[in-house]
């Protein structure tokens, strides 16, 4: 397949980036699994553009066809990108507007199931894909070791060790265990109780036969989706429920009245739950994520260290089960993925990888000694002397004349109450004169954590001449302030979904107001590397957490 060179047209565009291809796969991971899902959602609403760097001549650059199938793809360099889509990671996604634009795997993905569900609402089983609450790698990967090891180190870590010579045994990438592990631990999910104990009843009719993937553990090779298979596969509580969801049956019926000894168990004797997909029963993105990243780690080992399989019975049992969903197959045959037909194996979970136990758990924090929280905050000042003094306000003529500003700069649009909204303007008044009294023509201004756009908004009416950007993960919170920005007709103003760590821009000055625990730490962190001023009011210091890049306390007096 040629690449097509011609003007965007589509509404929004998807960005990604382009270093090299192999067999079955475009680099870097992250475009390999954002076309994966495209396939497998058959979404052809976006006009998308490989990114490719300055050494690699878009003219002479073709696209394999046994790569991508039935998908237009524009090649384009880094020049020709949007100015908003410079400033972040890609992928991205812009709308046409060119002023709010989404960015990092995990927004991107979540933005492509929610507009393919839109364009058929008939496809309900996309919005499955979310999981429950539909938070499936909502939280930022700054703050979930889970989210981070999806969207960032195993992709990551699988690039360098496809890079590897492999003149010996290769070191087994350690979130690769760390998948390992989590794939071994008991699933908790928002009706555990009464499968668990559907489990135990279940158990105690079968004469406790063998769990799902404890002790044993076999992978069986499937080359049909077909419904035998899936009869066959369907013999565990696990599995019944799981695969209930992905072949439109009804769940395995609960019943509310369990016989005396199964209603009257202890919660710590009933049986786990075990896993089914990555993050427990059901299908979902992080398998989406997670697939293409696994395959190619897979090839290497059956290619050249077959005998390392066995350290990986649960991780192999996954990729084998993860083929049996509908139209898998079909998305990786059309992405160039040819399924790998494993050996069955046969190991007993004290062989797996010997270091397995030592590997720290996905959502373990650095130090679990730790204790934040206001109250202990509290006790110290009390415990050392330390009391609270309040005095006047230094500049009481800090302050905006909001009866003459329009109405949609005023956080009383924000959806907010009246009182809420008159503490806000009270914070505003403080940061707005600080930032302004900064501020140089020209300048650049970010508001992370801008939430509805509250700071970033009164700034950009205020230094029409300045160009603010507002950076929230939170995409009901942008939409809304997008709107506010629409009706006052501000031109100096973008909107950007995305983590902090997706933001690469260079800016003057740094906002953040209320920006969440660490979020405070991160933002001027980054403000600091960037050798920019910034001004920050920090929030719910009770709730600051170790994460991969702070721990607390930072200092100990």
């Amino acid at each position: 397949m040629k690449a097509i060179k011609k003007n965007l047209t589509e509404e929004e565009y998807l960005y990604l980036d382009f270093s090299h291809q192999t067999k079955g796969c475009i680099f870097p991971l992250h475009t390999s699994v954002t076309l994966f899902l495209l396939s497998y959602c058959d979404c052809k609403i976006f006009k998308i553009c490989l990114v490719v760097t300055k050494e690699v001549s878009t003219d002479s650059l073709l696209l394999r066809d046994d790569l991508i199938q039935d998908v237009e793809i524009q090649i384009i360099s880094r020049q020709e990108l949007p100015p908003i889509v410079q400033n972040c990671c890609l992928p991205a996604v812009v709308e046409r507007s060119d002023n709010f634009c989404r960015a990092g795997l995990a927004v991107v993905l979540r933005h492509i199931i929610q507009k393919s569900y839109e364009a058929d609402p008939l496809k309900k089983e996309l919005l499955e894909l979310l999981g429950f609450k539909k938070t499936c790698l909502k939280a930022c990967a700054e703050v979930s070791q889970w989210t981070r090891l999806c969207e960032l180190t195993i992709p990551l870590a699988i690039e360098n060790f496809l890079r590897e010579s492999f003149d010996q045994p290769p070191t087994i990438p350690v979130e690769i265990l760390q998948l390992e592990k989590k794939l071994s631990e008991p699933v908790r999910v928002h009706n555990d109780d009464k499968l668990r104990r559907q489990k135990l009843k279940q158990q105690k009719a079968d004469g406790a036969g063998p769990p799902l993937t404890k002790g044993k553990a076999k992978s069986k090779v499937h080359t049909q989706e077909t419904s035998e298979e899936l009869d066959s596969a369907s013999k565990s509580l696990e599995l019944k429920v799981a695969f209930s969801k992905l072949t439109v049956q009804e769940e395995p019926a609960i019943t509310n009245r369990e016989p005396s000894h199964i209603r009257k168990a202890k919660a710590s004797d009933l049986p786990p739950l075990e896993h089914v997909f990555a993050e427990g029963l059901y299908f979902t993105l992080a398998d989406i994520v997670l697939l293409p990243c696994i395959h190619h780690f897979l090839v290497i080992i059956c290619k050249k260290f077959s005998e390392k399989l066995v350290e990986f019975p649960l991780l192999t049992s996954w990729y084998q089960r993860i083929q049996e969903v509908p139209r898998v197959k079909t998305a990786a045959s059309k992405c160039g993925i040819q399924f790998l037909h494993l050996p069955e194996l046969l190991t007993t979970s004290n062989e797996q990888h010997p270091n397995l136990s030592e590997v720290p758990g996905v959502e373990e924090q650095n130090d679990p000694l730790f204790i934040g929280g206001p109250r202990p905050t509290m006790a110290k000042l009390m415990e050392n002397g330390i009391e609270v003094m309040f005095s006047p306000h230094p500049c009481p003529t800090w302050t905006l004349d909001w009866n003459v500003l329009p109405a949609a700069v005023s956080p009383k649009e924000g959806k907010m109450s009246s009182d809420r909204a008159l503490r806000k303007q009270q914070q505003l008044n403080n940061l707005v004169y600080v930032v302004t009294n900064q501020a140089k023509p020209g300048d650049r201004i970010v508001d992370f954590c801008s939430g509805g756009g509250h700071v970033g908004i009164v700034l950009a009416h205020m230094l029409p001449s300045c160009q603010v950007t507002l950076i929230e993960n939170k995409e009901l919170s942008l939409i809304r302030a997008k709107k506010r920005s629409n009706e006052l007709g501000l031109n100096n103003i973008w909107f950007i979904q995305a983590n902090m760590e997706y933001f690469t821009g260079m800016f003057n000055i740094g906002v953040a107001l209320h920006a969440c625990g660490v979020a405070t730490d991160m933002v001027i962190e980054h403000c600091i590397k960037t050798r920019a001023s910034f001004v920050t009011c920090p929030c719910c210091y009770g709730f600051i957490q170790n994460t991969s890049k702070f721990n607390f306390p930072k200092r100990n007096t």
